[in-house]
């Protein structure tokens, strides 16, 4: 048949399948044949959820006294809606925050402040709105529900937040999963088109993350589990994903949906298998680096911006490393706590020292990993091949959707993407395909070599 005559696939009757069965325990993992466990109780994506937020709240039992949490940016899309049908079941109140609001120390103990005499909360936005209400939640021992308003990140069901302590560090840190997400397709879809996008580059940094979680596995003998990247798989979320995404620019419901269920999905893998490793690996700790340390160069582009810019420039890494017919040799890796606080300050340089430093190898330790490198290098490409997407096809798929796909589209400067790429190593005890690069000496010239 011909690619003029290839008939549309048709439109999705129903958003929730798959997702009901994982949350209700029915579905099993197929490599191991077990029931997973996920901390929700409900998710819904519907195509308008209009009308109906006290029928889907009332039935989690999150009690009747409620904070309504949106922020400028929010509140008139979904948030003053969600707070006026939860009235009359519900005493409401609404909390509006700037939405410049970033999720750290000082925001989150305000939240606390502003909710203490609420059973529960109800976020009504994305990132760090969620984020800042998730921990607050969770150091005063109460529950929240989300409500979405864009898919611009993968974070709506997660059991962490992504917090800026008060040195500047931004870390990962235990918090409440959601007793329920919901999604109103409608809201989503009619969002600015770039938060989608940006959705879509946290999204395609899957690949990413596989080549180096399995990389790791075979190399450190970390842990490792297939079941995350299996249910993109399930119902082809990932591909609908990817056939969809130059619909997201054009506020496209259908293309919001695909989006939504592979965010799902992510954070059904972070919560089975209790780490965030198939999402988040090197391209993340590039993101990271720039939102700690561009400073006044940073351009005020989201998490998932950057992470879908570095994915591409980690999938050319990538590229260059498994072409080569012999491993890379690594020496001992070059880390010097003098240079982490010239670099980073007194206080955070000393603690993403002591981080970087215990995935650092001496040289007993470089000379064991290039034996294993060594020996496990034929097979471990091959491997490593079939899970890899070729970083010029995950650029087409990010511009088609009207996402960056360069640091310069990113306006961010290229001396900061350089440092970010060369020293996105220290932000984590995570080893990726940038410690082994630059300990063997090769990323430099690769910094020099690639068009971001």
């Amino acid at each position: 048949m011909s690619r003029a005559a290839a008939k549309k696939p048709e439109p999705r009757k129903d958003w929730n399948s798959l997702i009901r069965e994982v949350i209700s325990g029915e579905w099993r993992d197929p490599e191991t044949g077990k029931r997973c466990a996920v901390p929700f109780e409900t998710i819904r994506i519907e195509e308008t959820l209009d009308g109906g937020a006290a029928d889907l709240v009332a039935p989690l039992n999150i009690g009747r006294k409620l904070a309504v949490v949106s922020d400028t940016n929010t509140v008139e899309a979904m948030g003053r809606r969600v707070a006026k049908e939860l009235r009359g079941w519900a005493a409401v109140e609404e909390i509006v925050v700037p939405g410049d609001t970033h999720c750290d120390e000082p925001t989150i103990a305000k939240m606390q402040e502003l909710t203490r005499h609420c059973d529960a909360c109800v976020a009504v936005g994305s990132g760090s709105v969620t984020d800042t209400v998730r921990h607050a939640m969770f150091k005063d021992g109460r529950t929240f529900v989300s409500f979405a308003t864009a898919g611009s990140m993968n974070g709506y069901g997660a059991g962490t937040a992504s917090v800026t302590l008060a040195n500047g560090y931004k870390t990962s840190l235990k918090s409440n999963a959601p007793r329920g997400v919901f999604v109103d397709l409608g809201v989503c879809a009619a969002a600015p088109h770039k938060l989608a996008a940006a959705g879509l580059g946290d999204s395609l940094c899957r690949p990413i993350a596989q080549v180096e979680w399995w990389a790791a596995h075979r190399l450190l003998d970390t842990s490792y589990a297939k079941t995350p990247f299996d249910l993109f798989h399930v119902e082809n979320d990932e591909a609908e994903m990817i056939r969809t995404a130059p619909d997201l620019k054009q506020h496209s419901v259908e293309a919001n949906g695909y989006l939504f269920r592979v965010l799902v999905e992510a954070s059904f893998g972070n919560n089975i298998v209790g780490s965030s490793h198939s999402g988040s690996m090197g391209e993340h700790q590039v993101s990271h680096w720039i939102d700690m340390f561009a400073g006044d160069a940073h351009p005020g582009t989201t998490h998932g911006q950057q992470v879908g810019v570095a994915s591409i420039a980690l999938a050319r890494l990538h590229k260059m490393l498994l072409e080569l017919d012999k491993p890379p040799q690594i020496k001992p890796t070059h880390i010097d706590e003098r240079e982490f606080v010239q670099r980073y300050g007194g206080d955070i340089g000393r603690m993403m020292f002591a981080e970087a430093r215990k995935k650092a190898f001496d040289a007993a330790g470089a000379a064991a990993f290039n034996w294993r490198l060594t020996e496990v290098w034929p097979e471990l490409r091959v491997e490593l091949k079939a899970m890899m997407m070729e970083p010029d096809e995950i650029a087409r798929i990010i511009r088609a959707a009207g996402g960056p796909t360069s640091a310069t589209e990113l306006g961010l400067p290229r001396d900061i993407w350089r440092k970010a790429m060369k020293h996105a190593r220290d932000v984590r005890n995570r080893w990726s395909f940038l410690d082994l690069a630059d300990d063997a000496g090769l990323l430099d010239s690769f910094l020099s070599s690639d068009p971001q």
